[in-house]
């Protein structure tokens, strides 16, 4: 009897709790960006947006994509996954230039910055020899 009681008792919490979990992305596979063909991107990403830096010292152009929670809660949880699949295709991060969301990748002579938000990530392409 003081199972079921307890049982009872702790329902509510538990159901609480499991609404409370945060919410979660999904990367169906992995497509050339619209930007740099070097550069994947999950291919269930939309692109919202094109940027062009026509007089910005240091970057060249962007683009922005949706993908619903891809940064987890606030952009604190950088999808680890997308990261790797950056990494296998011979992307380099340069953790010692990291700037809060904004993570700066290499490849060959190539440097982007992609900054990850709670529900977008922008790739940015820095101008060859930029400083940081």
């Amino acid at each position: 009897m003081k199972k079921i009681l307890l049982t009872l008792c702790m329902l509510p919490l538990l159901i609480w709790v499991q609404g409370c979990a945060p919410a979660t992305y999904e990367i169906e596979g992995y497509k050339a960006s619209s930007m740099n063909p070097d550069i994947p991107v999950p291919t269930n990403a939309k692109l919202i947006e094109n940027i062009a830096y026509s007089d910005h010292p240091t970057l060249k152009e962007g683009v922005k994509y949706e993908l619903n929670h891809i940064g987890g809660e606030q952009g604190l949880y950088p999808p680890m996954d997308y990261f790797q699949k950056l990494a296998d295709t011979g992307w380099v991060e340069l953790e010692e230039e990291r700037l809060g969301h904004v993570h700066f990748l290499k490849k060959d002579t190539t440097v982007i910055a992609i900054e990850i938000r709670e529900d977008t990530f922008q790739i940015t392409e820095m101008i060859d020899d930029a400083a940081f």
